[in-house]
């Protein structure tokens, strides 16, 4: 019979729901994966879209997708970690399809059904909740408002035990997919222009990155002051407050004629028109900012065709997080990557005032503590 282990997770039940902490139980680990001792994880955008069920998931499900702890049984097959490792979990794809083959997994063929299914990629889950009905489960290949997660081999990321590991569970998605449009998906060049539409978790840890990528213009966009001056502390050379001034003349007044990078990061239709709008001849927008299913936006087509534009859609920075997290890690320890000026810590069981302060701009990235 296949062992289980005892859990705590916060569980959403309905759509717009509080989350609700309950007793269950989880799998022991199949043999290619691996059973981590949460010690902490972020609160990101897209654990409250999905509980807004603005993207359909299966429900009742455990969230979470920005974890990090220590592994604490593997299966069989397991090669990369053993018990007691340090580990960051991040995006999950599948490693057979035509888009993970060419070295682009965060846009794995298999993407949605890994990491928005509610269980593996062959409908399976691992999760029962304290009367033994099924919880969905498996979000982003982890599920890690839990204190025990089952990942896979493939989306785990072994890190160094000096490093702060319950600081770490961000770079698995928001820091990781700002940083990564403009360090990989982009490729912001030595003294080149950028702005970021939208200064939360994602568009800071991308101004971060565009400094370190050498961007001598570095722009600021979004409507909260206290943000916009954390934004120039971390790298902005520019701010706009978009609830004061046009942001696409202020980014052409800057940059003389418009920025060769831009990154939407707020999710909001018309921003991303503006982060369009704002680029110079052959300049790059990207686009991260999630959105409700369906959104769409208008454009002037000729003036993206003409001036030769490009319009890029970004998941997870289009990066391979084994290599990429660690150079986070690099980085951050440097001094040059202080993500931890967006942190602020919860113990778990205030996860829904972690959310709520979210939502309302109190505090930029969330942690859960898990209980020891």
């Amino acid at each position: 019979m296949l062992k289980h282990y005892p859990i705590k997770a916060a569980v959403v039940r309905e759509p717009r729901a509080p989350l609700v902490l309950e007793d269950g139980h989880i799998e022991a680990p199949r043999p290619d994966e691996v059973l981590v001792r949460v010690v902490a994880t972020g609160v990101c955008h897209t654990d409250m879209v999905v509980r807004d069920q603005l993207f359909k998931t299966p429900l009742p499900m455990v969230l979470g997708h920005e974890g990090a702890g220590v592994v604490e049984a593997v299966g069989e097959a397991v090669t990369e970690v053993v018990p007691g490792d340090h580990v960051v979990m991040t995006y999950m794809w599948c490693g057979h399809c035509h888009t993970c083959e060419s070295g682009h997994p965060a846009h794995c063929e298999n993407m949605g059904a890994l990491n928005f299914g509610g269980g593996r990629l062959d409908g399976s889950h691992a999760t029962t909740d304290a009367q033994g009905q099924p919880v969905h489960d498996h979000f982003f290949g982890q599920s890690s408002f839990s204190t025990l997660a089952l990942a896979n081999e493939k989306n785990i990321v072994k890190v160094d035990k000096d490093a702060p590991l319950e600081l770490l569970g961000p770079l698995g998605c928001g820091i990781q997919t700002g940083s990564g449009a403009v360090l990989q998906a982009l490729g912001v060049k030595p003294g080149s222009s950028f702005a970021a539409f939208g200064t939360g978790a994602v568009g800071l840890a991308a101004i971060m990155a565009a400094k370190i990528a050498g961007a001598t213009k570095i722009i600021a966009v979004d409507v909260t002051p206290s943000r916009l001056d954390l934004a120039k502390e971390l790298g902005a050379t520019h701010v706009v407050n978009s609830r004061e001034t046009d942001p696409v003349a202020a980014i052409r007044d800057f940059t003389g004629g418009g920025a060769d990078y831009t990154l939407e990061c707020s999710g909001r239709a018309p921003v991303l028109r503006q982060a369009i709008d704002a680029l110079a001849v052959l300049g790059q927008c990207g686009i991260v900012g999630a959105t409700p299913e369906g959104t769409e936006t208008p454009i002037n087509i000729n003036d993206v065709m003409i001036p030769g534009r490009r319009i890029v859609g970004i998941v997870q920075g289009d990066v391979v997080s084994k290599i990429f997290i660690p150079m986070l890690i690099e980085f951050h320890r440097q001094g040059r990557f202080p993500f931890d000026k967006l942190v602020r810590f919860y113990p778990f069981d205030q996860i829904n005032q972690a959310i709520a302060d979210s939502e309302a701009g109190v505090t930029i990235k969330p942690i859960l503590r898990m209980p020891a």
